[in-house]
Order: C-alpha cells, then structure tokens, then sequence
C-alpha cells in the first residue's frame, strides 16, 4: 500500500517507470494514467492507451488495452480476482477476473464494470455515455451461493448511455446497443439494433454506416 501511495503523487514519466518496475505493469511509453488509482495484478497498457481521473481498477487479476484504447473520467472498475482463500466462486476454477479492451475502442466516463467474470470489449467500439453497469457475477438463488459468467461485447459496436449488461451477455459485432437497454443474453445477429428492456432486434443497421468502417477510433 505505502508504494502504491508513493508512486500516485509522481510526474507521469516517473510514475509510468516506477509502476513497471515495482508491480511489473507493461505500460508502453507512449501510455499515459491521469490521477487515478489503477491497481489490478496485470496491467498491460499499449501504444497510445489512455485512463482518465478519478478512475479507480481494484480487485481484479488483469487490465489489457489495445493501441489507442480509452478508458475515460470517473469511472468503476473491480472485480474478485482468483487464487483466493474465499469460498466464493470455488465451483468456477476457470474464472477469469479481466478487463480486455481492444484497440481503437472507448469506456467514456462514470460506468461501472464488475469484472468479477472476463469483460471483453473488442476493437473500434464505443460505451458511451454515463450510468452504464456490467454486473459479471450475481447470486445464484437455486444453488445459494454466488456465481458469474463473462460478457462479450463485439468488434464494430456502440453500447448507448445508462444501459445494463448481464454476465452471459453478448452483443454481436457491428451492433448497436440502445440507450437504457438491458443486455441479458447472448445474441448472434450482426448489423443490428438491439434495444429494449430486456433487449430484443429493433432494426437492421445499413452495411455502409460509416461508424463501422473507422479506421482508428475517432469520431468526428
């Protein structure tokens, strides 16, 4: 704890160095954290990736960001990670504690992501908006004990403000997700809109949409 202290009040160029030295991160140098707590057993942050103020990443085994991939203001990141002496999730030996982000792709700011279970969010896609919860892990009432599954969400999407995503849940590539939704299983379809509580297909997404074929991950 003292060393995690330590290092939050550094220059960015020393800090960078001092989390990969004294915690083993693999920040790349073009890489940059704002003031923010981010302590997960593995950080892997590549070319370019980026992780606003006031964000904290807690209790989880591992934070992976592809090139140029964001995570903004504000925002909630935990989990549980694995490898421990509680009883919780012992009948799920393969659990994974992880937030995978791929390139090009943005968390905004002021969402909370259990990563409890894996969270996997592809390349080129957007949450966007404020208020958005992905709840990995619940309370299994049949069994009586607490149990998880991952959420994927795909390559080519955009997740609309103050939604909720279920563990199980899978968003397709090239999809949207509507504002206020709740994603509570997997769907396969492509080129869709998905809205609703819970979310069903609302509409086909025309294949020259110009937000499917971005090259990096702005947006005008």
């Amino acid at each position: 704890m003292v060393l995690k202290i330590c290092t939050f009040f550094f220059p960015w160029v020393i800090r960078r160095k001092l989390l990969n030295k004294w915690f083993g991160f693999k920040i790349d140098r073009t890489a940059h954290i704002g003031l923010a707590w981010i302590f997960p057993k593995e950080l892997v942050m590549s070319e370019g990736a980026n992780i606003g103020h006031f964000t904290i990443a807690i209790n989880l085994d591992k934070i992976e960001m592809g090139i140029q991939a964001s995570i903004g203001r504000q925002n909630w990141i935990t989990g549980f990670p694995t490898k421990t002496d509680s009883p919780h999730f012992t009948h799920q030996p393969d659990r994974k504690a992880e937030l995978i982000i791929g390139a090009f792709s943005a968390v905004t700011k002021k969402h909370h992501l259990d990563c409890t279970n894996q969270i996997i969010i592809g390349h080129h896609c957007t949450i966007a908006g404020y208020d958005s919860q992905f709840l990995t892990h619940s309370i299994d009432v049949i069994e009586n004990r607490q149990s998880s599954s991952p959420i994927h969400i795909g390559h080519y999407t955009f997740v609309g403000t103050n939604v909720v995503v279920l563990g199980g849940a899978q968003l397709p590539d090239y999809c949207v997700l509507g504002a206020k939704s709740l994603l509570n299983k997997k769907f396969e379809k492509q080129w869709t809109l998905y809205g609703g509580v819970p979310a069903r297909e609302t509409k086909t997404i025309p294949a020259d949409a110009k937000y499917f074929s971005r090259i990096d991950g702005f947006v005008y």
